[in-house]
């Protein structure tokens, strides 16, 4: 249950992080063409690979 819960707190906090990057305006953000815009799109996605297997980890963990 704990597991389910972090895994569905940490898919909230990189949905948040992925719109605050999102282009507002006209502007993108400050990362785009910098050295660290690669490193930001691995994190987003990991952010989503460690929440998905989390609530898996928990919904499997109710079941058996």
């Amino acid at each position: 249950m704990t597991s389910m819960i972090t895994g569905i707190a940490v898919l909230a906090v990189t949905i948040g992080a992925f719109i605050m990057l999102l282009p507002r305006g006209g502007k993108v953000h400050r990362f785009v063409g910098t050295e660290l815009e690669p490193y930001v799109a691995v994190a987003i996605t990991a952010g989503v690979a460690l929440s998905f297997t989390l609530t898996l980890n928990g919904i499997l963990g109710l079941i058996g």
